[in-house]
């Protein structure tokens, strides 16, 4: 454990990881700096609560302090190969993350999931079957709740269930979670890695320090793009997929299957879940097979998972009028994550039946791997923010594109050209930071404009809202 009090500790960063940070370190007796280029009103909120604890919090700074810390921590937003990081560590200065902190000073078991997407679904599962089976667990990291925020209570956990991003990955030293899982493996990030070999040699450090005697967790596509990398990875290792009939977890029919030894069988039913779509399919895998590495009483895990209920703004049914589906998929900021989406919601008869929104913050995609799809699913594409030229140009050849100003634009035009049975849905592609302050608050949107629309004459007056309807989902 390192060794925090009396010692003077920068933080970079000010959002809530590190805002936990500051405070995990004050509480341990450390002397603490923190700075942040931005300056808004909720920051100088913080700030003030921050400096009531004795942190100096100093705003607006493109630099770090001209004086010596025996450590710095950065928040996982704050990129390492920026010039303000690369002053500090140029000093001499120790650097770990806000997630490499929580860790040291935790007392628990760690299992941690990472991945491209359904990161947090899947830490969602995992512990909800945690606390189903009388395991004492709590959700932590990029899930929402920063790991120095719960340091404190783990020696009354049995496992902290931590959703784990790339960029909590970069700045790690000693983590090792017993269990570790990779959801999958697609392009994101590429405005902050140089491509997608450098994305995938960070996610991959999720198991370098894992022993002998732990578990990794990998999709059988994800674990090919490492093998192609030469990663070096464990050995104790169980793969799932929903495609590749040779992982060790597999789909049969509508059943999650295992040839994992001694673990041989059928798993769960799928018609008895709440998840639909693929991806979904591979989340409930993962879950499992965390369970059995635990030794979960099978059965108990398995009600859990069955129980689920999906967190919104993931592919989330908001309303059907006159048998119009809306659809917030706010959630997906990235290529692989909108394809999942229009595997997804339902079909009609083999027809285009999509009118998909979206753009928003360019993260460095190729947006025309979606094509193809598109060309089967999509009967027209409304684009916004930053990227709706460049989305544009990949997407126009498949299916007709519409700019638009803003979402309620977005969603008048959408819901004015669609039938009964066709679905508006918004599954952006991109991150929200260009016209929103988080895809939470682009999913609100979304749903105040949905809900704008349906009290409108033309919309029957709000009267065939359905917010409760359950999708005609396709595994």
């Amino acid at each position: 454990m390192l060794e925090i009090a009396h010692k003077r500790v920068l933080v970079i960063g000010l959002g809530a990881s590190g805002r936990a940070a500051c405070q995990l370190l004050r509480q341990r007796g450390a002397t603490v700096v923190a700075i942040d280029e931005a300056d808004t009103a909720g920051l100088r909120q913080e700030a003030a609560a921050l400096e009531k604890m004795g942190v100096r919090v100093e705003l607006r700074t493109k630099g770090a302090p001209e004086e010596s810390f025996d450590l710095a921590v950065v928040s996982p937003g704050v990129p390492c190969a920026g010039a303000l990081v690369r002053r500090v560590v140029s000093r001499g200065v120790p650097l770990i993350g806000e997630l490499e902190l929580g860790y040291d000073q935790s007392r628990a078991s760690f299992v941690a999931i990472s991945g491209t997407n359904g990161k947090t679904t899947t830490t969602e599962l995992v512990a909800q079957m945690l606390t189903h089976t009388g395991r004492r667990t709590v959700a932590a990291g990029n899930v929402g709740l920063p790991l120095c925020a719960v340091a404190d209570s783990t020696p009354d956990l049995d496992y902290v269930t931590l959703e784990v991003s790339s960029f909590q990955l970069e700045t790690i030293r000693f983590f090792r979670p017993v269990v570790a899982v990779l959801t999958n493996l697609t392009p994101d990030h590429l405005d902050r890695y140089a491509d997608l070999a450098a994305y995938a040699r960070v996610k991959a450090r999720l198991f370098e320090n894992q022993r002998p005697f732990d578990w990794s967790i990998i999709q059988s596509a994800a674990l090919a793009r490492l093998r192609a990398l030469d990663v070096r990875l464990p050995d104790r290792m169980v793969t799932f997929s929903a495609s590749d009939p040779q992982a060790d977890i597999f789909l049969d029919g509508n059943r999650v299957a295992s040839r994992w030894p001694q673990w041989e069988g059928t798993w769960l039913d799928l018609r008895q879940v709440r998840l639909r779509g693929p991806h979904n399919v591979e989340n409930l895998m993962a879950a499992l097979a965390i369970g059995r590495a635990l030794e979960l009483p099978r059965d108990p895990a398995a009600a859990a998972l069955a129980a689920y209920r999906p967190a919104p703004h993931r592919c989330e049914l908001v309303a059907e009028v006159r048998g119009i589906q809306f659809v917030n998929d706010s959630k997906a900021t990235n290529v692989d994550a909108v394809i999942q989406a229009l595997l997804t919601v339902r079909g009609k008869s083999g027809l285009p039946n999509v009118w998909l929104i979206a753009g928003g913050k360019d993260k460095g995609f190729d947006y025309g791997e979606a094509g193809p799809l598109l060309s089967q699913r999509v009967k027209g594409a409304f684009l916004l923010g930053e990227t709706r030229a460049r989305i544009q140009s990949a997407w126009e050849r498949f299916v007709p594109c519409t700019a638009v100003d803003s979402l309620l634009e977005a969603v008048n035009e959408a819901a004015r050209r669609a039938v009964s049975g066709d679905v508006v849905l918004l599954s952006p592609a991109c991150s929200s930071f260009d016209m929103f302050q988080n895809y939470q608050h682009r999913g609100e949107v979304f749903r105040q404009a949905v809900a704008v629309w349906t009290q409108l004459p033309s919309a029957g007056g709000g009267g065939g809202i359905k917010p409760e309807t359950d999708f005609e989902f396709k595994h």
